[in-house]
């Protein structure tokens, strides 16, 4: 029996009657108050529910759930959230290039949460940090290379050519001018929320 928790993890309970909590690896899924969390929810409850489910793990995590590779149905239920647009690749984790290249194809396609404004697709991981939120023992980590962004001479809105570009700067990289008015919010213009 499956019992799902969110977007990418759910609890098993095994023949002998032990629950093992399980984290599927290489995604991380909206966290319960953000954008489609629950539509991510819905759509790993339907590609395991009635399944059989099989499990390969890969590590424990600092939660102890297993972090495991898991399919129903013969299908990468991972491969299947990224596709249809329910999850991020967890960079921090992985840099499987059949992952990304799932993620790729869901936010070209615009599928899920790719279809959501920008302003809203705030990946899990950073929205955790703006919460609060962190992992145990974990930094928080950098935005992946596959982005193509990086630290340098950036330092102002005029310079970004995308919000994706804008929150990167402000979160790792430190120019506070791209937030003027202090709302979490860099360059107004193009992550929206103002003049």
């Amino acid at each position: 029996m499956v019992h799902v928790r969110d977007g990418d993890s759910f609890a098993v309970v095994r023949s002998s009657g032990a629950t093992e909590e399980i984290r599927i690896f290489g995604i991380d899924a909206p966290e319960r108050q953000q954008p489609w969390s629950r539509r991510a929810r819905e759509a790993l409850t339907q590609l395991v529910h009635d399944e059989v489910v099989r499990i390969e793990p890969v590590e424990r995590d600092p939660y102890e759930r297993i972090v495991a590779w898991v399919h129903a149905g013969g299908a990468c239920v991972g491969c299947a959230l990224l596709r249809e647009g329910h999850a991020w690749v967890y960079r921090r984790y992985t840099d499987s290039e059949l992952l990304l290249g799932l993620e790729a194809e869901a936010r070209a396609a615009r599928r899920g949460l790719w279809a959501l404004p920008e302003p809203e697709r705030v990946p899990p991981w950073e929205w955790r940090h703006g919460h609060g939120r962190r992992e145990p023992g974990a930094a928080l980590p950098a935005l992946a290379p596959p982005s193509g962004f990086a630290c340098g001479r950036k330092r102002y809105c005029r310079e970004m050519r995308s919000c994706a570009e804008a929150r990167f700067h402000l979160a790792e990289c430190g120019p506070s001018r791209l937030d003027g008015d202090r709302d979490g919010v860099p360059c107004e213009t193009l992550c929206g929320g103002g003049s």
